[in-house]
């Protein structure tokens, strides 16, 4: 891709944050960056892509761009939903936790392993689970659990159906 001035937001990624820790995933895009024939797989869809925008809609987007997003895609099995959130918002985690890359470094995979043994140790973990659980099911929702794209909370229905009370059989 052809390279830009960098926007306030991708300036803070990559100087306010001088303690992050280039990830298995950094790398790996970094080298797919290098490797893929890009402009070859371009030429290639190019014939088939639109110029213009169809029936008046929107202007198409780039098609290194789209393909990049493609191979996001596939490389890390995300759904068309999961790969937009990916693009809006990478740093979610990190503010999840409260960690300000630019001010500390996140705990290594020792001290996180550490965490976890000290949970299962003390059989805290499943009760953990079980009271958010809980708390979600109160609040008439419920966790799905998946690849780190893929979990969602979703709001879910009564289990029963009816006055009667009767439950609905599809919701096992």
């Amino acid at each position: 891709m052809a390279s830009k001035q960098l926007s306030l937001s991708m300036q803070h990624d990559a100087g306010f944050e001088r303690h992050r820790k280039a990830t298995r995933r950094d790398v790996f895009l970094a080298e797919m960056d290098k490797v893929v024939p890009w402009a070859e797989l371009c030429a290639v869809i190019e014939p088939y892509y639109p110029k213009d925008p169809v029936g008046g809609g929107r202007r198409p987007m780039g098609l290194e761009r789209m393909l990049r997003i493609y191979f996001l895609q596939q490389w890390y099995a995300l759904s068309d939903p999961a790969v937009e959130e990916a693009l809006y918002d990478p740093a979610a985690m990190h503010r999840f936790v409260g960690i300000d890359l630019g001010q500390e470094g996140a705990p290594d995979e020792t001290t996180v392993c550490k965490f976890r043994h000290l949970l299962e140790r003390h059989g805290l973990a499943g009760a953990l689970f079980a009271a958010v659980s809980a708390h979600l099911k109160r609040h008439g929702m419920t966790l799905s659990q998946g690849p780190i794209v893929n979990a969602t909370i979703i709001a879910a229905r009564s289990s029963t159906k009816n006055k009667a009370k009767a439950r609905d059989p599809q919701m096992h």
